[in-house]
């Protein structure tokens, strides 16, 4: 099979001429900032995800760092997986919390429940559950043993049927390479009609916003602020483009399980294929960890685009946990996340699965 021209990426969004047409509305509407299609996203969305309450804002990390600011968590113990974006253990150190980094399960790479039931502290506060690449955390069971507020952390699980639904409060993430891409962006769903009301305040400095002014009926400039809040909200934008993706994002999910199935099926015997995922936000394989790097950069010089997904967190110097991780240590230095996005086609998923399969049968015997 001949080399391709390009490189072939390992995620990336797609766009069409929809997703113009939503910006080109919003760009002559007058409304560029927190307008009517940022309250339409969130309903939206709500309705998608089964749940009460929305608040689009600017990231899922800031939409986690405002849920603990809402519920006041300070000077405490926040637990989270090893094996997630940054996000999670860095949240709780903005917020002068301990980030008390647990091991995961072997076969999810999902926080492990008997390492968070080890883990747990008198001041423990909240536990951060990772749907990692789109796979339920364990919430079930760690409710069995802790009655204590759960943060879902859904960035990668848009849409896993049942998401959002287990923990207290869920956020999502809308960044680029995500399921449901818009640049960036992130949204909060909750039931708890307290906790969005405080948050949705938090979102401008504790300002309602001009948009929720002049839709009462009359606008009024004046308002008093009595909440310390921030700097966070979505604009309409980028709710426009996450409208207009949110139409095909069915459609795209199809195309990434059809990528997992043909990877699933085809694959060479050398390569552990994952645990499924509804959303297969990451395809990420396993191999033997002597070759990973190898393979990685074979598969470069054939204009094939991989990763690994993740470090673990304890990994970092900042992060450093004083114990050991029996099953992240052992098994991270084998992932290696292969291209599984929208924007492939099906000849690139053939052409992943015919230079894997090469390397194996001529390179690594």
């Amino acid at each position: 099979m001949n080399i391709r021209d390009t490189v072939l990426p390992v995620l990336g969004p797609l766009g069409d001429q929809e997703d113009l047409e939503e910006i080109k509305d919003s760009l002559f509407s007058g409304w560029w900032g927190k307008g009517p299609k940022v309250e339409l996203f969130e309903q939206k969305f709500a309705e998608l995800v089964g749940s009460k309450y929305a608040i689009a804002v600017t990231s899922n990390s800031h939409g986690q760092d405002l849920v603990v600011k809402a519920l006041g968590l300070k000077d405490v113990d926040i637990i989270n997986p090893t094996m997630s974006f940054i996000t999670t253990a860095i949240v709780p150190l903005w917020n002068n919390c301990t980030s008390n980094i647990v091991d995961i399960d072997e076969k999810t790479l999902c926080l492990d429940p008997e390492d968070v039931k080890r883990s747990l502290k008198p001041d423990t506060k909240m536990v951060i559950a990772v749907n990692m690449s789109g796979i339920p955390a364990p919430i079930d069971v760690i409710r069995s043993f802790y009655d204590g507020f759960i943060l879902e952390d859904c960035a990668h699980s848009c849409y896993t049927k049942g998401a959002g639904t287990k923990g207290d409060v869920a956020v999502w993430s809308f960044q680029a390479v995500k399921t449901l891409p818009m640049g960036d962006g992130g949204m909060i769903t909750t039931n708890d009609e307290t906790l969005y009301n405080k948050m949705k305040d938090m979102t401008w400095f504790g300002i309602p916003s001009t948009w929720s002014r002049v839709n009462s009926g009359k606008y009024s400039w004046d308002y008093e602020v009595d909440t310390l809040g921030y700097k966070c909200y979505m604009i309409d934008l980028q709710a426009a483009l996450g409208l207009s993706q949110l139409k095909k994002l069915s459609h795209n999910l199809d195309f990434r399980k059809y990528v997992q199935a043909e990877y699933n099926e085809r694959l060479s015997s050398h390569v552990k294929r994952p645990f499924y995922s509804d959303t297969v936000q990451y395809y990420i394989a396993r191999v033997p960890k002597i070759i990973r790097n190898q393979l990685i950069n074979y598969l470069a010089h054939k204009k094939i685009h991989t990763s690994v997904h993740f470090k673990p967190l304890h990994k970092h110097p900042l992060l450093k946990q004083n114990r050991n991780y029996a099953i992240a240590d052992t098994i991270w230095e084998s992932f290696i996340t292969l291209p599984c996005h929208a924007g492939m086609s099906k000849e690139d998923v053939d052409y992943v699965i015919y230079w894997v399969n090469k390397y194996f049968s001529e390179v690594y015997r």
